[in-house]
């Protein structure tokens, strides 16, 4: 009999990292612990191995001194970040917020759990170490949600993994993985986090190709086939934002495009450039661009040649991370007609392979054009010193 699918996608999302919401003075009773200790242990076990072992920690005294444990392994730079950020709007803000309070009350939940396994891991790929404890952890994790209970999930505590064994006499073969605070919530209102759609994030056949409109057939030029590319810099959003707003900058990089000027005398949305283009099978061509997201130090996107039915989608997007910010490169093919309409209507059987070469081509310019950009930030954040950019 199918699983109520409403019901089981809203305990999946809806299962958070409570901190700031754990009930700090209602007992949990062991035989609760218990129940969601037995559901976890049906999760999946590499090898068949019964290896799993739940530290259950109630006693006062103990909790205080693993509290201090964690905090010297990293609670206490949380809470002076915390400090810091608290009120500027900083995107960490309120995940910091969270994390101190944990930070400051965790000798106060009512029950720590800490996940472990026999042991220690080395990079070999044992089956029964991180990669079954893990899975089982999330489920209890899914089965305290159903109860009514919250947790939150941390491994902070393994900066400082040798004290916390010596604390509770775990034995030397024996690895630590997680360590889960577990109460009742107050309230029951979680919803989903704000996460990026599936088709932005999910690779089809090769890595970095999408599709905004999944098919289960090979995908036609209707269906949005697109390239994603990514790259890690070690700079501040605003020290990489000239670049990606440099119109002209991606030819310094990319065998296809020539270069850029402006049409409208200000960037913003609706603005427009024209973009000089050559390739071997098109030889030299010129489209319109039209700007449809301009989010200073966030967003620049644009459509080529219609903005309402354009010949390719094109976004850059900064994704601030600690220390670092994630540059983003995304192109979709159409939906409106382009350079491969005519290819695609003189070979239809060839329409995949047409697309996958497209796909092909781009991926290499902008994965250079990434890279190019990340280079120049980087030099440029050098020059000035990176500073704090916790």
């Amino acid at each position: 009999m199918p699983f109520p699918v409403d019901e089981t996608d809203r305990l999946l999302t809806t299962t958070r990292a409570v901190r700031r919401r754990l009930d700090l003075d209602r007992p949990v009773p062991a035989e609760v612990l218990l129940e969601c200790i037995d559901v976890a242990e049906q999760a999946p076990t590499g090898g068949n191995q019964s290896s799993r072992r739940w530290l259950v920690i109630r006693d006062p005294e103990t909790k205080a001194a693993l509290a201090d444990l964690y905090r010297s392994a990293g609670g206490d730079w949380i809470t002076n970040t915390y400090a810091k950020v608290k009120g500027t709007g900083h995107h960490n803000e309120n995940a910091m917020r969270s994390a101190d309070y944990l930070a400051r009350n965790l000798e106060h939940v009512p029950v720590i759990v800490l996940a472990t396994i026999y042991g220690i891991h080395d990079g070999s790929g044992r089956p029964g170490l991180f990669d079954s404890v893990i899975q089982a952890a999330w489920s209890l994790c899914l089965a305290l949600r159903s109860r009514g209970l919250g947790s939150a999930w941390t491994t902070l505590h393994l900066n400082k993994a040798d004290d916390v064994a010596n604390l509770l006499d775990i034995p030397a073969d024996v690895s630590q993985v997680v360590l889960l605070p577990v109460a009742w919530t107050i309230g029951e209102d979680f919803s989903p986090a704000v996460r990026q759609p599936a088709e932005e994030i999910t690779w089809f056949e090769r890595w970095g190709r999408t599709l905004q409109h999944p098919t289960d057939e090979a995908p036609a030029h209707e269906d949005g086939a697109g390239v994603t590319v990514e790259v890690d810099v070690n700079a501040p959003p605003e020290d990489i934002w000239p670049y990606v707003s440099d119109i002209d900058l991606p030819a310094q990089f990319s065998d296809e495009f020539q270069g850029a000027e402006w049409i409208s005398p200000e960037p913003g949305i609706g603005a427009t450039f024209l973009g000089r283009n050559h390739n071997e099978r098109m030889g030299n061509w010129e489209v319109t661009c039209h700007i449809t997201a301009y989010e200073e130090n966030r967003t620049f996107a644009w459509n080529s040649a219609d903005l309402e039915d354009p010949a390719a989608q094109w976004r850059f997007d900064l994704v601030p991370l600690a220390g670092a910010t994630r540059l983003r490169f995304t192109m979709v093919l159409g939906p409106g007609p382009s350079g491969l309409t005519a290819a695609i209507a003189a070979m239809p059987d060839k329409e995949a392979k047409i697309i996958a070469n497209r796909q092909k081509g781009q991926t290499a310019n902008m994965r250079r054009c990434v890279e190019g950009i990340k280079a120049l930030a980087e030099s440029t954040t050098g020059e000035k010193g990176n500073g704090d950019l916790a």
